[in-house]
């Protein structure tokens, strides 16, 4: 099936205030365009040179989301380019972003990055670091937090379901409560694999690389 195909079927096949991210990371500009035409305007991306180069080179009305570990170093690149950046995992980062941002008199908006399965090939904070994040994130003027990101450890339904509920969990405990900066918006959790159980579980924001561009070509 071409892209568009593919987008066309997720879309349809997802509630409608769910958010389809195209992840769009190695994909080519005219790939990008086919989904683009398709309807598409978020999409994500892993690097920051990377985005920024895409940014330049397509439609401005696209909205551009760093869905990949974000050294503090390349912050500076992505004012006024990111519309959300789904992995604040560190309170360096978080000052950094401060610190950037408000130098463009911006706003930096993000999602804390949870490591939910404790796996330590992945970034992100650890559930019981997460008070401290919050407390930092109240004391800013020019990050705003819109939810929670996580990229859960692979397993089968039982265990994805498992990892999702527990992401909700955190999720409705925190829309409870009352912060500065804070709004808990945005679920980030699912991709192409397991984004029906996600959405099941309370997905808000589903990220799909393979199932809308098809499979990577790594001998290109």
């Amino acid at each position: 099936m071409s892209i568009e195909e593919n987008y066309l079927n997720i879309l349809k096949d997802i509630p409608k205030d769910v958010t389809l991210l195209a992840v769009s990371k190695t994909r080519s500009v005219e790939e990008i365009l086919e989904a683009y035409n398709a309807g598409a305007r978020e999409f994500g991306e892993n690097k920051v040179q990377e985005l920024s180069e895409k940014f330049e080179q397509l439609p401005k009305d696209i909205k551009w989301h760093l869905i990949g570990h974000l050294q503090r170093n390349k912050v500076k690149y992505l004012v006024d380019k990111v519309h959300l950046i789904h992995s604040l995992d560190s309170i360096k980062l978080l000052e950094e972003l401060e610190k950037q941002f408000s130098s463009k008199d911006r706003v930096a908006n993000v999602l804390i990055q949870i490591n939910i399965g404790k796996e330590t090939t992945k970034t992100g904070i650890s559930v019981e670091e997460l008070e401290d994040i919050i407390s930092a994130c109240e004391k800013c003027n020019s990050v705003k937090v819109r939810g929670l990101m996580a990229t859960i450890p692979i397993g089968g339904e039982e265990s994805c379901r498992v990892y999702f509920s527990e992401m909700k969990k955190i999720f409705e405990g925190l829309k409870k409560r009352s912060f500065k900066n804070i709004n808990m918006e945005v679920l980030s959790i699912g991709m192409t694999g397991d984004y029906k159980l996600a959405i099941e579980e309370g997905s808000t924001l589903i990220r799909i690389g393979e199932g809308v561009f098809g499979k990577r070509n790594y001998n290109k």
